[in-house]
């Protein structure tokens, strides 16, 4: 594979890829919240940067808040606000989201009200159209933040 991944011009794609962070960088993992164990972390935090988990539009309960793709951006968004400050940020720290759509064709709804919620700064973003989500979500929402580390921000 490494001969193959070095012929075809892919070896310095693939080093990038590699679990190591960055010199000097100390990684920093943030477990769920609840009683309910899930396979992943809230968020992961490399030096400055705050990689968050996606965020469906669940409620405090974990059910979907109903109304279809508008009120689930909301309550997804929201989610991202309330993780990002347990962590000492805003959504004015967002430089990159990625948007899972259950229906692409949801696209344009989920924009009118994705835009309110970053009034100074649209991060850069990508959306692509998916055959599932969990719970059956209409949309999945992943977010990083630059979040310098102030005295007090670690766990």
């Amino acid at each position: 594979m490494a001969r193959l991944a070095t012929q075809a011009g892919f070896a310095p794609l693939l080093s990038a890829c590699a679990a190591t962070p960055p010199h000097g960088s100390d990684v920093e993992y943030f477990p769920m919240p609840g009683q309910r164990p899930l396979p992943f972390a809230e968020a992961v935090r490399v030096g400055d940067i705050l990689y968050l988990s996606g965020m469906l539009g669940t409620d405090s309960s974990g059910q979907l808040v109903p109304g279809g793709i508008g009120p689930e951006t909301r309550q997804a968004l929201t989610n991202v606000a309330t993780l990002l400050g347990r962590h000492g940020a805003t959504l004015a720290q967002v430089i990159k989201c990625t948007v899972m759509l259950a229906d692409i064709g949801e696209w344009a709804a989920m924009n009118e009200v994705y835009v309110t919620f970053f009034p100074k700064h649209l991060p850069a973003r990508s959306a692509f159209g998916t055959t599932g989500l969990a719970l059956g979500a209409r949309l999945e929402l992943e977010c990083v933040a630059v979040v310098p580390e102030t005295k007090g921000t670690r766990s």
